[in-house]
């Protein structure tokens, strides 16, 4: 992969003025850790640039960037972190560089199904999981997927706002190695569905066997767009990472860990 990276970074360095640092610094959204690790794991190998990477709630890393974390590339699980960042002066560059879509995984008492999604998750013997919102973007999508149910069943959003159980995304502390909160609710019965990143439907099915994958319905989708902000464009380093996940290359590997590229897709 990323075969032209050598001979790009190369370029974009010798034009560049700005002294290069030791090592990049990317900070992503928790449902992109697989597809980014593995497209910098690439990117590293073929071009010999170090790149430090950490994943977490978008909402959260973006608070830690507004802090004063020092960091070149942040891939948000939504536009409005990255924009914010821009707006506020601490990101010179926002690109949007790929989808997603929201996914029901529920367990089999929940009876839930394409045909019955939105009757099922108001009903009592639903427990229902999800994101945190404001802290994760995640949270965010499902709470405007219940406003779009409510605007085809007004009144069921109170209804689904007050049953919703935030399972994952409302602090910074890193999750232990080997815990999963989601299989761990599931499992406790808890919850028995949990709303997520479609992309992340092979994780949820490996941790809970016999759980069921269920795309929100067009009508209620919200179409989850995710945003690269740049902290400066005159970092050629940083600008080839950018580009190397912009490529056909990059967008290729995006699809395969389930996401919905927005550019072209390389060919095996």
């Amino acid at each position: 992969m990323f075969r032209a990276l050598p001979i790009l970074v190369a370029g974009l360095i010798a034009c560049a003025p700005a002294a290069l640092a030791d090592e990049l610094v990317l900070y992503g959204a928790g449902s992109l850790r697989d597809a980014l690790g593995a497209i910098v794991q690439d990117f590293s190998a073929k071009t010999g640039i170090a790149v430090r990477t950490s994943f977490g709630p978008s909402g959260l890393m973006r608070q830690k960037i507004e802090a004063g974390d020092k960091v070149d590339i942040f891939a948000s699980a939504d536009m409005v972190s990255p924009l914010k960042l821009k707006q506020d002066g601490k990101a010179a560059s926002v690109v949007m560089f790929t989808r997603n879509r929201l996914c029901a995984f529920a367990t089999p008492e929940a009876e839930l199904n394409a045909a019955n999604f939105a009757q099922r998750l108001v009903e009592p013997a639903v427990k229902l999981g999800t994101s945190t919102p404001k802290a994760d973007p995640g949270g965010d999508y499902t709470w405007a997927m219940f406003h779009r149910i409510d605007t085809q069943s007004p009144g069921v959003f109170a209804t689904l706002d007050g049953k919703a159980q935030k399972i994952v995304g409302g602090t910074t502390a890193a999750i232990p190695a080997g815990t999963d909160p989601i299989a761990d609710a599931l499992k406790s019965g808890t919850i028995n569905v949990m709303i997520g990143y479609c992309s992340g439907a092979a994780q949820r099915k490996k941790a809970t066997p016999g759980i069921a994958v269920v795309q929100v319905p067009d009508a209620y989708d919200v179409g989850p767009e995710y945003g690269l902000a740049l902290k400066r464009v005159d970092n050629p380093e940083a600008v080839a990472l950018m580009l190397a996940i912009l490529s056909p290359e990059g967008q290729a590997e995006l699809a395969r860990f389930g996401f919905a590229p927005v550019g072209a897709i390389s060919q095996p």
